[in-house]
């Protein structure tokens, strides 16, 4: 899928991985639109970027909320055919801590947010990729979604996380055959330990801590190198149904 002169929609995307998503699809020439609850950031990233992006407030478990969006994206600027899903949480909590069992609305809440937000926004986007004219490979729309490391490796206290990941892992195949009759690839990256607002949060020496299980090289990934692979997962006709690990060749301990 060629990205410049298409029209993508980032999830999370006043912030972090989606933040730096939406600053790489624009410099290839995309026109975006970003999804968030954080319409402060999210407008002042589409203020700065200028008429190709727009910022519309999202909420992703909420059906009549993405389908807002998607409408704006199309009704801005004319087609949808990239969505990149990058909203979402982190929660830590033992199943069974010192103050008692892991509580089932927090869990429920992780799932929803990020294993139900990222099908709910990828299946309303590919439901207008679908109207798209094919290109030379017959492709209309390209779909990446983020999982996590935490997915195959996930430490103590991730049960929520972990789960809600591993459903982004495992549905990337089974939503690819889904789409093909349409011409839409689906891809998912795992990320590993990213210097992203909620890491930076932790301060330098926690930051600096966690980078020695890192493989190489030894830091915390960039947000712009996910973003890198974000938009080589679209440019790449032949990759689809694939989960991709960014992760400096670390495995959680």
């Amino acid at each position: 899928m060629q990205i410049s002169g298409s029209t993508a929609i980032v999830t999370g995307g006043a912030s972090g991985l989606g933040e730096a998503t939406v600053r790489a699809l624009h410099a290839k020439g995309a026109k975006v639109v970003i999804f968030d609850m954080n319409a402060k950031g999210g407008e002042a990233v589409a203020a700065e970027l200028g008429e190709n992006v727009v910022f519309a407030e999202v909420n992703v478990t909420d059906e009549a909320s993405v389908a807002a969006g998607v409408a704006k994206a199309v009704e801005a600027f004319g087609s949808l055919s990239i969505c990149v899903n990058c909203a979402g949480i982190a929660t830590a909590k033992k199943t069974l801590g010192r103050d008692g069992a892991h509580e089932l609305d927090l869990f429920a809440k992780t799932i929803d947010i990020n294993l139900v937000g990222s099908f709910n926004v990828l299946r309303l986007a590919a439901a207008e990729m679908a109207r798209n004219e094919p290109n030379e490979d017959g492709e209309r729309g390209v779909i990446v979604n983020t999982a996590s490391v935490a997915a195959f490796d996930g430490q103590k206290g991730q049960a929520a996380y972990a789960a809600s990941k591993g459903g982004i892992a495992a549905m990337s195949l089974p939503v690819a055959r889904d789409l093909a009759y349409n011409g839409i690839r689906c891809n998912a990256i795992a990320p590993g330990l990213f210097m992203t607002p909620m890491l930076e949060g932790l301060g330098e020496e926690v930051c600096v801590e966690l980078a020695k299980d890192v493989v190489f090289p030894k830091r915390l990934g960039k947000p712009a190198e996910y973003a890198q692979l974000a938009a080589f997962l679209v440019e790449a006709p032949y990759m689809n149904g694939e989960t991709v690990r960014l992760d400096g060749g670390i495995r959680l301990p």
